[in-house]
C-alpha cells in the first residue's frame, strides 16, 4: 500500500489530509501539495487505529510534543500513563515515549493506547537497554538487533520515529578538531556514538540507511531525524559538529523523499537568541524545507528550575522564524525526571509559545486573543477562563485571588478600569 507521501504525489487527498485541514482552516489541496512536496508531514503509522491525524509544517499552527517514559525503578507504566493524560488535557498535539527501563514494550503500547495523538518513540533506547540485560554492555548491541527494535516499534503502531542517523564519524571528527565545551548531551547520540568508537564502525543508521527507509514505508511511518550533536551549552551553538551534522541531514532528508517516506528534523538544544532566526534558516536551507522540531530551545543555560520558561522564549522566536514543531521543557529538565504537574506546565509553556508565533505568523491565530479581549473589557469572567489557554489555572487562580468580587480583578478591585471607564461613559459592560 502506498504512502501517505506517495498518495500526495499521485494527486490524491487522502482521510487524513482532509481531517487536517479540517482542523487548521485550510484547503486540503493546500495540505496535499504540502505533503507532496516534504513540507508537511502527518505522522500516521498505517497500523493505528485510535488517532486523530495531526499535521506539521510550514502555513499549519505550530505544534507541541510532550516526552513521558519509563526511566528507572521508581516508575510504573501506570504513571507514564497519567503523564500522558495530562499533557493531553493540557493541550499537547503528540506524545513521544522515550522509555529506557523496565518493560519498555508494555509502556509504549500502554501509551498508543492511551491517546488518540500521534505517538513518537525512540527506538534505539530500547536497543541499547536490550543489549545491556543481554550481554552486560550497551556497546555490544548487533546491527540486527537495533533494526528488530525499530521494526517491532513500528509493528506497534508507533507514527514517528526518531533517529540519529546524521551522527556519523565525520561529525565526530569534526567535534575532536573544534573541541567543544560539552561534546554530547543527547542521550541516544552519546551511546549510540560510543557504540561506534567501541566497535570502530560508522553509525549503521546512516550506513543502512536504505534498510529503515524500508521499515518507515512498510508501515507508513514518518522519520524524524534527531540531531546528536545539537548543542548542550550556549558556547556549543552552530559549531562546526552541528553545521556538519545539517549538511548529512539534508543528504539523507533527500534520501527519504526519494522512497516517498516522510520526515522531519529534529533540532537543537541550547541556543542564544542571537543565534535563533539562523538556525532555523539554516535548517531550511540545508534540509530542504523540511519541518523542523525543536527541543526547546533554551536560551540561557543559568536557570535550572526554570527551563519552561527558557525553552518558551526560545520556542517562540524558533517558531516565529520558522520552526514548527516544539518539543517540550518542563521545570524539571537538567535537574530531574518531570512530575504530572510539570508535564502540565511544560505542555502549557510550550503551547503559549507556539500561539505567540502562530499570532506573529497567521493574522487568523489572533482571533482568539481577540475573543478575550472582548470578554475582559464585558467583565465575563467565565468567558474569560473557557479563553484562558490553562483554564483550570485560571480559574484557581481567580477564585483563590479576587477577594470576593464577583466583577472588578483582584489587582485593582473596585478601582478595576474596565469597570470605572464604563461607569463614567454609562455603559454597564465598558466601553463598546
Amino acid at each position: 500500500m502506498p504512502t501517505q507521501m506517495a498518495r500526495a504525489l499521485a494527486g490524491e487527498i487522502t482521510p487524513e489530509m482532509k481531517r487536517v485541514a479540517g482542523r487548521e482552516g485550510v484547503d486540503p489541496e493546500f495540505v496535499r501539495r504540502g505533503v507532496a512536496e516534504g513540507t508537511i508531514v502527518i505522522p500516521r503509522n498505517r497500523r493505528r487505529k485510535n488517532i486523530d491525524p495531526v499535521g506539521i509544517g510550514t502555513g499549519l499552527r505550530v505544534k507541541v510534543s510532550a516526552s513521558v517514559g519509563l526511566a528507572g525503578p521508581g516508575d510504573t507504566i501506570e504513571g507514564e500513563v497519567a503523564k500522558v493524560r495530562a499533557a493531553v488535557e493540557a493541550g499537547t498535539d503528540a506524545v513521544m515515549d522515550l522509555s529506557v527501563y523496565g518493560d519498555i514494550d508494555g509502556a509504549r503500547r500502554a501509551v498508543l493506547a492511551a491517546t488518540t495523538t500521534p505517538v513518537g518513540t525512540l527506538p534505539v533506547y530500547q536497543a541499547l537497554a536490550e543489549a545491556r540485560e543481554k550481554y552486560g554492555a550497551a556497546v555490544k548491541m548487533k546491527v540486527d538487533e537495533m533494526f528488530e527494535v525499530i521494526e517491532r516499534q513500528a509493528a506497534d503502531g508507533v507514527d514517528f520515529l526518531a533517529l540519529h542517523c546524521a551522527t556519523t564519524l565525520q561529525t565526530l571528527r569534526a567535534a575532536k578538531k573544534h573541541r567543544r565545551v560539552d561534546y554530547l548531551v543527547s542521550h541516544g547520540g552519546s551511546h549510540l556514538m560510543g557504540w561506534m568508537i567501541y566497535n570502530q564502525r560508522e553509525n549503521p543508521l546512516y550506513e543502512h540507511f536504505d534498510r529503515l527507509l524500508e521499515i518507515c514505508r512498510r508501515y507508513d511511518v514518518t522519520l524524524s531525524l534527531a540531531d546528536g550533536w545539537r548543542p548542550g551549552c550556549l558556547a556549543d551553538s552552530l559549531d562546526a559538529a552541528q553545521v556538519q551534522e545539517l549538511v548529512v541531514l539534508g543528504e539523507l532528508v533527500a534520501r527519504a523523499r526519494q522512497q516517498q517516506v516522510q520526515v522531519m528534523v529534529k533540532g537543537p538544544g541550547h541556543v542564544p537568541l542571537g543565534h535563533l532566526k539562523a538556525t532555523v534558516q539554516l535548517e531550511k536551507q540545508l534540509c530542504h524545507g523540511a519541518p523542523y522540531f525543536v527541543f526547546g530551545p533554551v536560551v540561557t543555560d543559568i536557570a535550572p528550575g526554570y527551563d519552561h520558561i527558557t525553552a518558551a522564549i526560545g520556542g517562540a522566536l524558533a517558531a516565529w522564524a520558522g520552526a514548527e514543531f516544539l518539543c517540550y521543557v518542563t521545570a524539571a529538565e537538567h535537574l530531574g525526571l518531570p512530575g504530572v504537574e510539570q508535564v502540565r506546565e511544560g505542555v502549557v509553556a510550550a503551547r503559549i509559545a507556539a500561539h505567540a508565533a502562530d499570532v506573529a505568523r497567521e493574522p487568523r491565530a489572533a482571533q482568539w486573543d481577540l475573543e478575550m479581549s472582548r470578554a475582559r473589557k464585558a467583565l465575563d469572567w467565565d468567558r474569560q477562563i473557557e479563553l484562558a489557554i490553562d483554564p483550570r489555572r485560571a480559574d484557581a487562580l481567580r477564585r483563590e485571588r479576587s477577594r470576593g468580587s464577583h466583577r472588578a480583578c483582584a489587582m485593582c478591585g473596585r478601582y478595576c478600569a474596565m469597570q470605572v471607564v464604563g461607569e463614567y461613559l454609562g455603559k454597564e459592560q465598558g466601553v463598546c
